[in-house]
């Protein structure tokens, strides 16, 4: 079912769905600047927290890659006190009583030559790791570059964009104000009432193929010949919205958009 709101004449009531009509393009469109700048800090934090996490992932490979060198540095080491038990080893088979000391120096010494194959082996392993690392590191540095850049053009962007939206903004309210004015106080407070009960804030819906934009319940091809025919301003009982024919929505909004283009220049 629809109601009427008001009967008037004919060019008075284009006249009224053509204000209402521009009155709500013009405060979707501030909605959508409005909605930019609150979801704008949660986009920056977002690139912040990408750099942070990448300069916490350097840091990381940084630590490992000094332990790794460490650790190199303590086999080095192990390997030069083993070398240094050999030539003790080897001086003390020149002073050996019997067959069964020379036999247990000898076993020190091998043991020793494998104690420094295992520990170079290692030292080869780590080496193979740290390189890995190193060249992760430089990957890693590449991206945090690109991301900076990429952040800052961003920035900038959000920037130019805050400031060109603040002055659209500004403008579009001031020609909503005026275009209210035009309005009786009744049908102003009708609309505006309608679009705080209505999720996404349309309140004056064009009705394409029998449905309001945005629903799929049609209104009645009675109820749709007087729509097209503007003697009437139209509610549509299930969503709640002013009813206005598709046509001359998209003559207003044509309007609209040339006007936008030209403010936001």
């Amino acid at each position: 079912m629809i109601r009427e709101i008001k009967k008037s004449n004919k060019n008075s009531i284009v006249e009224k769905l053509k204000i209402l009509y521009n009155i709500q393009l013009i405060d979707t469109r501030i909605d959508e600047i409005k909605k930019f700048r609150n979801n704008l800090p949660e986009e920056i934090k977002n690139m912040n927290n990408e750099l942070y996490n990448i300069k916490n992932d350097l840091n990381n490979l940084e630590k490992e890659i000094c332990s790794i060198k460490n650790n190199i540095n303590k086999k080095e080491e192990d390997i030069k006190k083993s070398e240094n038990l050999i030539i003790k080893y080897k001086n003390q088979r020149n002073n050996v009583k019997n067959s069964k000391e020379l036999y247990s120096i000898d076993k020190e010494i091998d043991y020793q030559k494998l104690e420094i194959q295992l520990l170079k082996k290692k030292i080869n392993e780590l080496n193979i790791i740290m390189k890995n690392k190193k060249k992760l590191i430089i990957d890693k540095e590449n991206t945090l570059n690109n991301k900076k850049k990429h952040s800052s053009y961003k920035e900038e962007e959000f920037n130019n964009t805050l400031s060109k939206n603040d002055k659209e903004e500004k403008i579009l309210y001031e020609k909503s104000l005026k275009l209210s004015k035009k309005l009786d106080e009744k049908l102003l407070k009708s609309y505006q009432r309608i679009r705080e009960k209505v999720k996404n804030g349309i309140a004056v819906a064009p009705v394409e193929r029998g449905a309001p934009l945005g629903s799929y319940l049609a209104i009645t091809p009675q109820k749709y010949s007087e729509l097209i025919q503007r003697n009437n301003i139209l509610i549509d009982e299930h969503s709640g919205r002013i009813l206005i024919d598709n046509e001359l929505a998209k003559e207003e909004k044509k309007k609209y958009l040339i006007y936008q283009n030209k403010i936001i220049k």
